[in-house]
């Protein structure tokens, strides 16, 4: 049995993570939650359901409504006093991060934003297996992971389309991959022109084809910021040079991403659009776990399509491709700055095309040294810089 603790319990990748372990029990437990604590209720279900030793909640003053949704959700289920053991609760800030510090076999990142750096390398310091979703702690301080991996496989990803890589990889050896191919669904405006997009309005930018998404994941999906953070760690989940990393629209959704060998095959991953199967496989990695999620029905006919990416209308990939290959915290700048710039655009401050727009200002005024040996402080230094220069840009 493997032990879990899973950071951004009450989200979407936490609740379905916790729908795999609740169909496995054999196979996993859940030693700790984190969330942020906005929503104690869910919080404490989570926590009695799977007999969690450890609840972590980011607002310092959410601890004693956790515990009393505890007390009550205990209640609920009609269990005695003493029948069940109330977990010990951290609060702050930094809770996430002190429960990633306690081993365990698999601790999954499905926090949102580059908060999840912190716990990221808590938990590799701690020995655990990583299973990333939260790709912006990746972003923002790649070379820090690397320095604080204990072993090459410690970090399994999680985001669909690296859960796609990592399976196809498997296909060949390392020195055969001609190239990485991720797919991208091309979000609510595949197929606009530039010019189409200036007046696009938050609700338009959040109706997603495919994926049920928080706010900000969809709005990136939207301006394919998200595409470009995910060229961005694909590099540095495989070692592969952005020369050698391609993106195709493929707005079905059902092939995940592709490696092409130097042979000229190309093998893709297919499955219906669940996060329950990368969630499944990362939790068990290298294994799989039988039943994860649904399989596709070749009964019925299935037509897959494959566009070009429109750099013109949906630059953000390239400026992604360019902060990467500048290296350093230009990275981490890319990322700080979007997740301000979309902030403005849901308040009304800013068109949607201004958000890659600010973002690339941002990057190309980062001054901090581009170099692979960055400090935590550096990181941290730009992101408040970038984050502070997007909202000067934002007017």
């Amino acid at each position: 049995m493997r032990t879990v603790t899973l950071l951004g319990s009450t989200g979407s990748i936490g609740a379905q993570a916790l729908d795999v372990i609740a169909r496995n029990r054999e196979a996993f437990s859940v030693y700790g939650l984190a969330a942020g604590g906005g929503d104690p209720k869910s919080l404490a279900e989570q926590a009695i359901e799977f007999g969690v030793k450890v609840v972590a909640v980011a607002q310092a003053t959410a601890g004693e409504d956790v515990l009393l949704a505890l007390y009550a959700e205990a209640q609920r289920r009609g269990y005695a006093q003493g029948q069940f053991e109330i977990p010990t609760i951290l609060t702050g800030p930094d809770a996430a991060r002190e429960l990633a510090t306690s081993r365990v076999d698999v601790c999954l990142n499905g926090m949102t934003g580059s908060i999840g750096l912190a716990p990221t390398l808590a938990a590799l310091a701690a020995g655990s297996t990583l299973a990333l979703a939260n790709k912006e702690s990746l972003i923002a301080g790649g070379p820090l992971v690397a320095a604080a991996m204990r072993h090459p496989d410690q970090v399994v990803p999680v985001d669909s389309e690296h859960s796609a890589l990592a399976q196809c990889l498997r296909a060949g050896r390392r020195d055969e991959v001609a190239r990485l191919i991720l797919t991208a669904s091309g979000g609510p405006f595949r197929g606009r022109a530039r010019d189409d997009l200036h007046d696009a309005t938050p609700d338009q930018a959040l109706a997603h084809p495919t994926w049920q998404m928080g706010p900000l994941v969809t709005i990136n999906s939207a301006t394919l910021v998200n595409k470009g953070l995910e060229l961005i760690e694909a590099h540095l989940l495989f070692g592969v040079s952005y020369e050698r990393l391609d993106v195709v629209v493929h707005p079905q959704s059902i092939v995940h991403s592709m490696v092409e060998f130097h042979d000229g095959s190309t093998i893709a991953q297919l499955s219906p659009p669940d996060m329950r199967l990368p969630i499944a496989l990362a939790l068990g990695w290298p294994d799989r776990v039988a039943g994860a999620a649904p399989t596709m029905d070749w009964t019925q006919a299935h037509a897959l399509e494959f566009e070009p990416l429109d750099p013109e209308a949906f630059p953000a990939v390239a400026l992604a491709r360019h902060a990467g290959a500048l290296g350093g915290v230009a990275p981490c700048a890319f990322n700080a700055a979007n997740e301000e710039a979309v902030a403005a655009f849901l308040a009304g401050r800013i068109r949607f095309t201004g958000i890659v727009e600010i973002v690339s200002r941002v990057v190309e005024e980062t001054t901090t040294a581009r170099s692979a040996r960055i400090t935590l402080d550096e990181v941290l230094d730009t992101e408040r810089w970038a984050r502070a220069r997007a909202n000067e840009l934002a007017v």
